[in-house]
């Protein structure tokens, strides 16, 4: 059969026995540096010769694509595919397919937990303790604050769905949210800008715009005022560094969490270092649940992919 590239970190650093399912369908596994994010000349030496390519969120240029040459199925083991270069796979007629919802519990949930960390200054509390110190900042509670969901796919519904139980005020923007089903009458869809100028905390779940201009950026959080958080577990992109970090140094912003991070991990701290900032390392969609979800259908999809060729 062919050769499938293994490039997801969660997948290169302990191999599931999941993976075998690819084995047994003749296929040789190649996998990138174990737990590492590929870099392009890790790619630019792996991919020739590989006909599927089981991919992550690392970077992915024309020039990996021009030396895909037997590359007929890209299998995503998520729903995003902002780090892949879709013109020049498309010219190339290479087939792209998603495991949509596949970690949206994860990411979903660790959203949730970047929220109520700073809601309740956690990390600043649990290390104070730590070292024999008794620190008791008041918090603010959730329920009863109005929440900004920016986006409503899987990710965006399921952060709703719960903020909804916790009983927080819910507002969202999604041009495209379509039905919101059992969220109708509980989430109040409007502008984004209105959403910035109500929300206490902007929870963000959305690609990036076509455009590739920052959501959060500076006249985004003169609207938010500066009691506001700020959650990203969607793409760095989504948030203007500079105007972030300006942010938070004036008190212009009251915190930000994030679980995104460009490059990864990050070489300059100015926000993962920041004492308003609680950061975490791309771990939304790693969780057992999430990652065995994940790769079954980035599996399912490879497999069924390669086999209409």
């Amino acid at each position: 059969m062919g050769r499938i590239l293994i490039t997801p970190r969660s997948l290169t650093a302990n191999p599931p026995p999941a993976l075998d399912a690819l084995r047994e369908a003749g296929h040789e596994l190649v996998f990138a540096p174990a737990g590492k994010t590929p870099s392009e000349a890790d790619l630019l030496a792996l991919v020739p010769g590989c006909t599927g390519w089981l991919a992550g969120v690392e970077p992915v240029s024309d020039a990996v694509i021009a030396a895909a040459d037997a590359l007929a199925v890209i299998s995503r083991n998520g729903t995003g595919i902002d780090n892949l270069p879709r013109d020049a796979i498309a010219a190339r007629g290479i087939e792209v397919r998603r495991a949509p919802a596949a970690n949206a519990i994860g990411v979903a949930e660790l959203a949730i937990g970047l929220m109520i960390a700073l809601c309740r200054h956690l990390p600043r509390t649990a290390t104070g303790v730590a070292r024999g110190d008794w620190p008791r900042m008041a918090g603010r509670e959730i329920a009863g604050t109005t929440v900004g969901v920016i986006g409503l796919g899987a990710i965006g519904r399921k952060v709703a769905r719960i903020l909804v139980a916790m009983d927080a005020k819910v507002i969202a923007h999604d041009p495209f949210a379509g039905d919101l089903g059992p969220l109708a009458g509980a989430v109040t869809l409007l502008e984004r800008d209105a959403v910035f100028s109500a929300a206490e905390i902007v929870t963000l779940h959305c690609p990036m715009p076509e455009d590739g201009r920052a959501l959060i950026d500076a006249e985004a959080i003169g609207r938010l005022g500066p009691d506001a958080l700020v959650v990203n577990t969607a793409r760095a992109g989504l948030v203007e560094a500079a105007a972030l970090v300006a942010a938070l140094e004036e008190g212009r912003l009251a915190g930000y969490g994030t679980d995104v991070f460009d490059p990864e991990p990050p070489t300059d701290l100015a926000i993962a270092g920041h004492p308003k900032v609680i950061a975490t390392s791309h771990i939304g969609g790693l969780t057992r649940q999430s990652v065995e979800r994940a790769t079954r259908a980035a599996i399912d999809n490879l497999l069924d992919g390669l086999g209409a060729r």
